[in-house]
């Protein structure tokens, strides 16, 4: 069952709100969580505070017993499965309550990526491809912690190029399957009992296979010496002639390519959890250390240069945590209305694939920034040991990685637009085409009544909707067949339609909890506020660069004017707003919006 209705009149396609206005109320925001996702969420909390913290330092000694143990008490407290069918053992709740734990787990990186090997990448290929027997096998088992799994997809010379894998599968005459190669990098490598294992059939044929490690041939390689996240096991997965029962192909031979990247899906979207968690507790753990640390005799939190800090990397976080809140009800609503089956999750998945690589590249810099700046306001502490903002600083630097690089997730957003359009989906060519008939009619001043959010929604963020559909347009115009090699020009649009996206939900969110009178309305609106005028030049500059690479002479001078005329970027006082959030979070000590 769903514990989150749907909240949209209608059903919500992916990539939809980048030309069709969203209703503030149909938006699901943290606000919006029920009762029962907030006894999960403290479940979570006091588990992560007073066993997996506690056991960081110990973790990062590679001691695996003691990491399988606190799987096993995740499971125990059901965290595990959290939208797992209660047939296989989980508790048959929503997205909505998996994106809580993950948020929370975001907490202790290392335990985190742990935990979403287990809860994303080992589960979802078995729930949505899975036969019956194979599901009735390996999933109670995962779900209760006693079976700790991993997804072995990447190798040496195929990372990004994930089907260029050269493991092979050769079936052999009793109906078995011998595997041969190498995985790298492979997250619970070192004490994993199953392993999602990627093959090429004969060679050619790419499929997946469920590989246990006590079949002949399996074993692990030599933990990798990694930059951060030392407290998770990170090692090659060694198929020496490896022998798998018949049963145990996942899926059909030459399909692997759509669990590899439905379950890369979902990894995006969680990994956008753990991350806007994880920047949550440490912009409070930020405004803590600036509230007690004294230089000239004040407390540094009462400097500009901090106040700013701390304001900008609030903001950041409320614009991930709206995208990443917004998507999720999207992707619940979509569930329900599929009669909440494992098939509804998958279409849901694959659905909203935009949206999680949004998320996943805008999450992982921006909780990159976060803990720069956290490092920047602890000053000299924040490089020694003594302190957890060394830490969470090389503990984060591979999010920007794995679950495909976010180079590869930037080509991939317009690409899948594009894509889709071409197949009767989002029509992003028709509108780029309506939109360039608008350019040659008189212009409109535009009429905004209501509220500042209301205001730059129907300003900036109009305005960055048609500059990412002008750019897109343009491309396609000008490169036809050829656009997938135009790299430069898919990551500028990328990045509009990521900016675009990010700030519309936080004044969503913000237009939402102005209605409902929530206490921290007006710091909504200032977190909103200041993301979209910044990122409304952000947008300006990257269009008006794609612009100046695909066109020369009178056209790019039209296209230039054009965008002018789309773009205006409405004047706002950041410095008064950012001062704004800043008192409030340095007084309260936390994260402002939860």
């Amino acid at each position: 069952m769903s514990t989150t209705p749907p909240t949209a009149t209608q059903t919500r396609r992916g990539a939809d709100w980048l030309l069709e206005p969203t209703d503030p109320a149909d938006v699901f925001t943290p606000a919006r969580l029920s009762d029962e996702h907030r006894l999960i969420a403290q479940t979570a909390t006091e588990f992560l505070e007073k066993e997996v913290v506690p056991a960081i330092d110990q973790m990062e000694t590679k001691d695996w017993t003691l990491v399988r143990a606190l799987v096993a008490r995740a499971g125990e407290l059901g965290l595990l499965g959290t939208d797992v069918p209660e047939a296989f053992g989980g508790i048959d709740l929503d997205k909505a309550s998996a994106i809580v734990v993950g948020e929370i787990m975001g907490g202790s990186a290392s335990f985190a990526t742990t935990f979403g090997a287990q809860t994303g990448l080992a589960i979802i290929p078995i729930l949505c491809f899975g036969t019956e027997a194979q599901q009735q096998k390996y999933l109670p088992g995962i779900v209760s912690g006693s079976l700790v799994g991993a997804y072995c997809l990447s190798e040496s010379g195929s990372g990004s190029d994930a089907l260029s894998a050269r493991t092979k599968a050769t079936r052999q005459p009793d109906g078995t399957w011998v595997l041969t190669g190498e995985k790298m990098w492979i997250t619970n490598g070192g004490f994993a009992d199953l392993f999602i294992v990627f093959a090429k059939v004969d060679g050619e044929h790419f499929s997946a296979f469920l590989v246990e490690r006590g079949f002949p041939g399996v074993s692990s390689g030599k933990e990798e010496h990694k930059m951060g996240l030392h407290g998770s096991s990170t090692t090659p997965v060694l198929l020496q002639d490896a022998r798998v029962p018949a049963e145990n192909l996942l899926g059909e031979v030459g399909k692997g390519h759509k669990i590899a990247f439905n379950v890369l899906n979902y990894g995006r979207y969680k990994l956008a959890a753990m991350c806007s968690g994880g920047a949550k507790l440490v912009v409070g753990e930020a405004a803590r250390y600036a509230a007690t640390r004294q230089q000239f005799g004040q407390p540094i939190a009462s400097f500009g240069a901090i106040r700013h800090k701390l304001a900008e990397m609030t903001a950041r976080t409320f614009g991930v945590d709206s995208m990443l809140y917004r998507t999720t009800g999207l992707i619940d609503d979509m569930i329900a209305r599929g009669g909440g089956t494992s098939a509804a999750a998958l279409a849901a998945l694959e659905e909203f694939a935009i949206e999680a690589s949004l998320l996943k590249v805008a999450s992982s810099e921006m909780l990159d920034y976060v803990l720069d700046e956290n490092v920047q306001i602890h000053g000299g502490n924040g490089y020694v040991h003594d302190y957890p903002a060394e830490r969470h600083y090389r503990d984060a630097r591979v999010n920007r990685i794995f679950e495909g690089t976010n180079e590869i997730n930037r080509l991939l957003i317009p690409s899948m637009l594009i894509k889709r359009a071409l197949k009767g989906g989002v029509p992003i060519i028709a509108a780029a085409k309506r939109l360039q008939d608008e350019l040659l009619t008189p212009p409109v001043a535009a009429v905004s009544t209501g509220s500042a959010s209301a205001a730059l929604l129907a300003g900036p963020v109009a305005g960055m909707k048609k500059a990412a559909t002008l750019v897109i347009g343009l491309a396609l115009q000008t490169y036809g067949a050829a656009l997938e090699q135009e790299q430069e020009v898919l990551m500028l649009a990328s990045d509009i339609m990521m900016d675009t996206f990010m700030v519309e939900s936080a004044l969503l969110r913000a237009e939402q909890t102005l209605a409902a009178g929530t206490p921290t309305a007006a710091l909504q609106a200032d977190a909103a506020a200041v993301l979209t005028h910044d990122a409304a030049l952000r947008a300006d500059t990257a269009a008006r660069t794609a612009i100046q690479a695909m066109t020369t002479g009178d056209t790019q001078r039209t296209m230039l004017a054009a965008l002018r005329r789309l773009l205006k970027v409405t004047p706002v006082d950041t410095v008064a707003a950012r001062r704004r959030l800043a008192d409030a979070i340095t007084e309260k000590k936390a994260y402002l919006f939860r």
